[in-house]
């Protein structure tokens, strides 16, 4: 039997982190000592109080079934708390929030209750591949926008697109705290996207994954600005409370967004496992877990930049994530820099090339940068750090 593949899947550029890993598998099969800041996923455990939370659950659980779809109404009402307890905004648990299996699934699917084909759905470069690859599965056409440092990393909304193009976007992503640049929103920022987005009857997603890592003032969140017309805000607990192999999330908003997201879920899957459900509740209303990992974070962020800058290499210093946008020696791009760590370091990292998209002026956005995810612990770091600065370029 001949398998022939979809055009889909044909067209469709190897996953970015999916690459990284290849790569790490094949150095560490050498028998190199490699330190892998490469892909954003915590190597610390998760906390023993949720841990110990998901085993209770998993009794007390033990006949109950599929899942809600949507959520549990003690998961969406716990959400709810953490909501008004964290940004002082007031979301009905029962029509403006719905649970989501990790942000990924939420953010992939997301489209497909939005797009129809050959419509445009904006996407920052660089940026989380999913608000692209979902656009592309939803029959829609990703349009990138640039973040450049120039901008302060800020999407410039006179540049996108023209305005006969304009009626064809359904959806705007933005991501703050951002991955992959650490940089934080500004509530001005914010107002100028919604203007944009009201102009022309776009829906505003925003990708707030990062809202609880920053190493300064808390980031604000879209939903504290405006009335919340046309705008929803996804979340994950898979980074603060290092719960990526839970898959809990959630995505809130406008209601009526809401409500076809839940259609376009219920056609779909059958909802995150309630234990896990209960587990997540425990992490939301623990928020001292949160202090101790972003303090952990700090630490290996000025290691790693007390070594890079000694080097010679632009100060780069997130506001917020647990990933450093460096930018790389003059002369070389991302790919070039990070085969020079691999080789020389034996450190892994995120060719920013690989997380970006060509923008409409033909150029990449993360050519000159490559992505540190803070993920090794504070001892490896340190390690990283000592070889960092015997590099030679």
């Amino acid at each position: 039997m001949k398998i022939i593949v979809s055009k889909r899947i044909q067209n469709l550029p190897g996953y970015a982190f999916a690459e990284v890993d290849k790569k790490v598998a094949e150095a560490k099969a050498s028998g190199a000592d490699i330190i892998d800041f490469g892909v954003g996923d915590p190597t610390d455990d998760t906390p023993e109080f949720i841990r110990d939370a998901c085993k209770v659950a998993i009794d007390k659980r033990a006949g109950s079934g599929y899942p809600s779809y949507i959520g549990s109404s003690e998961y969406r009402s716990a959400i709810s708390r953490w909501v008004n307890n964290r940004f002082g905004v007031i979301l009905d648990p029962e029509t403006e929030i719905c649970s989501t299996i990790g942000a990924k699934e939420g953010i992939f699917h997301f489209p497909l209750g939005f797009v129809n084909s050959r419509d445009y759905v904006l996407c920052p470069s660089p940026g989380y591949p999913p608000y692209g690859r979902g656009t592309l599965f939803a029959g829609g056409i990703p349009w990138f926008y640039p973040l450049r440092e120039e901008n302060n990393f800020f999407p410039d909304f006179t540049r996108i697109p023209e305005k006969n193009q304009a009626k064809k976007i359904k959806i705007l992503w933005l991501n703050y705290p951002n991955n992959p640049t650490g940089k934080t929103a500004s509530i001005e920022m914010y107002f100028e996207a919604i203007e944009f987005c009201r102009m022309h009857n776009i829906v505003l997603a925003s990708d707030e994954c990062y809202s609880e890592i920053y190493f300064d003032k808390p980031p604000v969140s879209l939903l504290q600005c405006g009335d919340g017309d046309g705008m929803v805000v996804f979340q994950s607990l898979s980074k603060p409370s290092m719960m990526t192999g839970y898959r809990a999330g959630w995505v809130m908003g406008d209601s009526r967004i809401i409500d076809v997201f839940k259609k376009v879920k219920t056609n779909i899957d059958s909802g995150t496992p309630t234990f896990i459900q209960d587990a997540a509740i425990a992490a939301l209303q623990e928020p001292i877990h949160v202090s101790d990992m972003r303090r952990e974070y700090q630490k290996r962020r000025d290691v790693l930049i007390k070594a890079l800058t000694s080097i010679g290499l632009d100060k780069c210093e997130p506001e917020g994530t647990f990933y450093i946008w460096q930018k790389v020696p003059k002369g070389m791009n991302s790919l070039g820099f990070a085969e020079l760590l691999l080789e020389q370091c034996e450190i892994v990292v995120t060719p920013g090339e690989a997380i970006s998209e060509v923008v409409a002026d033909g150029t990449n956005p993360g050519r000159d940068f490559v992505r540190f995810a803070l993920v090794p612990s504070l001892e490896r770091t340190k390690e990283a750090a000592k070889r960092i600065k015997k590099l030679k370029f």
